[in-house]
């Protein structure tokens, strides 16, 4: 994993109040609604996992704080902004635009206020074509899932989150594909977390999605997910 070099020069940028991790491949064309929406003081972590279009560059340009991650993997990418975040609250979007990080905000008031320890988007679609049919089959087997592992009544696992750094870092995650962000809530749940969920506006993205493009893609997700609910909790000393 490397990170880009600290401006030259002058002093050091004030820290970020928030970290928001966007896994980035090939999203060139997404970025600059993206980071155009990330509220002021907070700092977007683009995690390049491989892109060919210049993602990298363009999210330099606009401001963005850009880590490279070798290994391919949704899970790999989020990992690698988690590990590079260092504000006490780490959120987590899409880098498509699908999802617009303003909407994060009350997520972090509710996490620093102690109202939740990690609060999920539901995603909400805007228009027919912004979720799949077969991407909503594969999320609704998923909760299915997930309530009867955990117990808890969630209607999505989106990627819109957000929690503390150091108590997520201490979940001991390891899957670095799909399955990571599944692993995220089933850890935090066999920890007592206290987990909140509020619906959020899903938006049509832009370009072709790497993991529910297709029914392929989507139930090799699935199958990932599955591997997930089926670990034993971890049992920490």
């Amino acid at each position: 994993m490397t990170t880009s070099p600290p401006p030259p020069g002058g002093d050091s940028p004030p820290p970020p109040d928030v970290d928001v991790v966007l896994p980035c491949l090939n999203e060139a064309d997404a970025l600059p609604w993206v980071l155009a929406r990330i509220p002021a003081g907070w700092r977007a972590v683009v995690v390049d996992n491989g892109s060919t279009d210049g993602s990298a560059d363009v999210a330099r340009a606009l401001g963005a704080h850009v880590v490279r991650e070798e290994r391919r993997g949704f899970g790999a990418a989020c990992h690698a902004g988690l590990l590079a975040a260092t504000a006490d609250v780490v959120c987590f979007c899409d880098c498509d635009a699908s999802l617009d990080p303003g909407q994060l905000v009350p997520f972090v008031d509710e996490v620093r206020s102690g109202g939740a320890d990690l609060v999920l988007g539901r995603r909400r679609p805007r228009s027919r074509g912004a979720w799949p049919a077969h991407a909503r089959a594969g999320n609704l087997a998923l909760s299915l899932l997930l309530r009867r592992r955990t117990g808890l009544r969630l209607h999505d696992l989106g990627p819109l989150r957000a929690a503390r750094r150091e108590p997520l870092l201490g979940l001991g995650l390891t899957d670095r594909r799909s399955g990571y962000p599944l692993q995220m809530v089933v850890r935090a749940a066999d920890a007592g977390w206290h987990i909140t969920e509020h619906d959020v506006p899903y938006l049509p993205r832009t370009g072709t999605s790497k993991v529910t493009g297709t029914w392929r893609g989507t139930w090799q997700a699935v199958r990932d997910m599955s591997r997930v609910l089926n670990e034993p909790p971890v049992v920490r000393t």
